[in-house]
């Protein structure tokens, strides 16, 4: 039963997720935290802390660890599956209509209205991250998470520095100061 919950929660989440990885965190969350209750809201936020700073898609990242969490490596296989089977199945057979329909002016208004809801969805995501993120440090560094984030949005936006010296540093300075 458990892997039909898993394959059905990753599933419906990607499937209404539009706009990749970042767009279906939070409802990832929902299935995840309110739905299930297979983590707490801590706990996701540790499993996406650790995923965001692994390389590779955060979506695929998030099912294969709460799969695992829930149901082992056949948890993890399932999860992960449903993540990408059906939206690769939908990619192939809509290829064809897409390419026709690319030029349609109901299609391109279409893509420009769901465009705010996916930056809503992305704010609600980074709101909820902040609040983990800069909430949880306690005792003299509590002022240290956000030092690591203008530093790394500095020398991101401003340096053209690569994003991964930031993620290791980060990594560095956590492991020394904040615990």
């Amino acid at each position: 039963m458990k892997l039909w919950e898993l394959f059905v929660a990753f599933g419906r989440s990607t499937m209404l997720g539009y706009g990749g990885g970042p767009s279906i965190i939070p409802l990832y969350e929902n299935e995840v935290v309110s739905r299930f209750g297979w983590m707490n809201k801590e706990e996701f936020g540790q499993a996406l802390a650790f995923g965001n700073a692994l390389p590779g898609p955060i979506a695929t990242k998030l099912a294969a660890y709460i799969g695992f969490k829930v149901g082992g490596w056949m948890g993890a296989a399932v999860a992960i599956g449903a993540v990408v089977l059906p939206t690769a199945i939908l990619m192939v057979a809509l290829v064809g209509v897409m390419s026709k329909l690319n030029g349609n002016p109901v299609i391109r208004g279409m893509i420009k209205g769901v465009q705010p809801i996916i930056f809503v969805m992305l704010a609600m995501l980074a709101y909820d991250f902040a609040k983990f993120g800069f909430g949880t440090t306690e005792g003299p560094v509590k002022f240290l998470p956000f030092l690591l984030a203008a530093g790394y949005f500095i020398m991101v936006q401003y340096l053209n520095i690569n994003p991964v010296w930031g993620i290791i540093g980060a990594l560095i300075i956590g492991a020394l100061f904040i615990r």
